[in-house]
């Protein structure tokens, strides 16, 4: 699904209001509540849309980017310099070239602050830097807009223009009332159209998009969002905001009813920090972590959605330090539970850097508490290098290096080997990784939609395996036990460890 999410929505903020000035809210109780359709199905949105509609702008951008040139094939031949004339020349030199971005926000405060998207502001692509940013309102008022602050992880940016006469603006709202089914409103800049309207209900809360980080928590909505909608408001029937459109998910780039937004509460102690120019700081374990899903929980005998489980723990940092271990299971973090809805990654990343948090875990199937001292989480790209993501590609050579498969499990439907320094060199993994390669994978088993050749056990059930005998005698067990499936310790490339539950055949 992630593949398929595309950037299109809203941020949200705190709404100040400038005690000089007479100008109010334009969703106030007062101004909203008579011109609110009523619950349930309403006849009209007009009303209440011609409340909210100033506070809603468009947000474009220009760009200078810089584009490396192909080299003149035709160089040093009697047609190069003819060729040279048309752009096929300049032996490869890097031009520079303007671009544009286009995007939605909305006022926050009479005096001119403008919640957005990150990416709406952000240069387009490698190579690009934002040379200005226009805040357009509807009534085409055009404003040269400041960046006060942005927040690449959470996709939230804060602008401020200066405007003469004080500005149309909206409040933020409480987005964990709502419920599925609720009608909601959206308003932003699709295509660069201009001012468009949309309805739908809430179709989801607490939804999760399977992006990796601590902000991957949404409200999904039918209303129609496309791209350009990024960065405007989605209101409830009280004229609140509730989310910042954000993404959508399609396969062909058109909206198809599926919308993200991200809810206001989350949004707004980002946008606070932002807007007094300051970088939002999150705690961070240093830990790499997965979802239980039915296969783990199955695997290690737990209810489903009870926790989520730690595949790798990075040497030296604040999670190591406390003692924490690959396949511990963390089931609440300060007595609050770690669930689908609330997951480590924001309940870590909630926490001061700095502060002491408690971590209840589960071990080989027995509960017990541990203390962490949080470190600031590094930016993304940082996070990139640490987790050395890369391909997956097998690397395995073709004869093995002349070693002969042993059965793993005839149980899993897989025959795997020792893991040598040889092999090990072969497919990209660290020279301290242990465990069994896998050699080969039945495609009518489990296993053979989950794995393939050259994927490295490290341990099966949390016992360290380094022989196919290993494998064969911890999955005997769990089978006699009645378990339904074992939990794989795997490292693949050069990309970290993870778990993943296999079914014995």
């Amino acid at each position: 699904m992630t593949g398929a999410l595309l950037l299109g929505g809203t941020a949200a903020s705190l709404a100040l209001q400038n005690p000089a000035t007479a100008q109010i809210a334009q969703n106030e109780p007062g101004a909203i509540s008579a011109a609110a359709p009523r619950a349930g199905a309403p006849m009209s949105f007009a009303d209440m849309v011609a409340k909210l509609q100033p506070a809603v702008v468009n947000i474009s951008t220009t760009q200078k980017v810089t584009v490396q040139q192909q080299a003149n094939p035709f160089a040093g031949t009697p047609f190069g310099d003819l060729f040279g004339q048309f752009g096929g020349g300049g032996g490869g030199a890097p031009v520079t070239r303007e671009g544009q971005s286009l995007g939605s926000g909305f006022l926050i405060s009479a005096d001119g602050y403008v919640v957005t998207n990150n990416h709406v502001i952000a240069p387009a692509a490698k190579g690009a830097t934002v040379e200005s940013i226009t805040v357009t309102l509807q009534d085409r008022k055009e404003y040269k807009a400041k960046l006060i602050g942005r927040d690449p992880t959470s996709d939230l940016a804060v602008l401020k223009i200066t405007s003469p006469t004080p500005l149309p603006y909206v409040k933020l709202g409480d987005s964990t009332r709502a419920r599925v089914g609720d009608w909601v409103v959206a308003i932003g800049q699709p295509f660069g159209l201009g001012g468009t309207v949309t309805a739908g209900i809430v179709s989801a809360v607490h939804r999760s998009t399977g992006q990796p980080g601590p902000f991957d928590t949404f409200i999904q909505t039918d209303a129609a969002i496309n791209q350009g909608n990024s960065g405007g408001p989605m209101f409830n029937l009280n004229g609140e905001v509730i989310g910042i459109n954000s993404q959508i998910y399609s396969q062909s780039g058109g909206n198809i009813g599926i919308g993200f937004a991200i809810p206001t509460t989350e949004a707004k102690p980002i946008i606070a920090t932002l807007m007094k120019g300051e970088a939002v700081k999150r705690g961070y374990l240093g830990v790499g972590i997965q979802r239980v899903n039915d296969d783990i929980a199955g695997a290690l005998g737990l209810p489903k959605d009870q926790g989520e489980i730690i595949g790798r723990v990075e040497p030296g940092g604040p999670g190591a330090k406390a003692g924490l271990r690959s396949g511990d299971v963390v089931v609440a973090i300060n007595g609050e539970a770690v669930t689908p809805d609330r997951t480590l990654s924001s309940l870590v990343a909630n926490a001061a850097p700095g502060s002491t948090i408690k971590l209840d875990i589960i071990r080989d199937g027995k509960r017990q508490s541990i203390n962490a001292t949080v470190s600031t989480r590094p930016s993304d790209d940082q996070l990139k290098v640490i987790n050395g993501e890369g391909d997956d590609d097998d690397g395995l050579p073709d004869d093995d290096s002349g070693a002969q498969a042993t059965p793993g499990s005839s149980s899993l439907g897989i025959s795997v080997q020792p893991l040598t320094p040889q092999i090990a060199r072969s497919i990209g993994v660290d020279s301290t990784v242990q465990g069994v390669v896998v050699a080969g994978v039945d495609p009518s088993s489990d296993a053979g939609q989950k794995l393939k050749r050259g994927d490295v056990i490290s341990s099966v059930n949390s016992q360290p395996v380094r022989t196919g005998a290993d494998v064969a005698r911890i999955v005997a067990a769990a089978k006699a036990a009645g378990r339904p499936s074992v939990l794989l310790n795997l490292t693949r490339g050069r990309q970290v460890n993870g778990f993943l539950a296999v079914k014995i055949k």
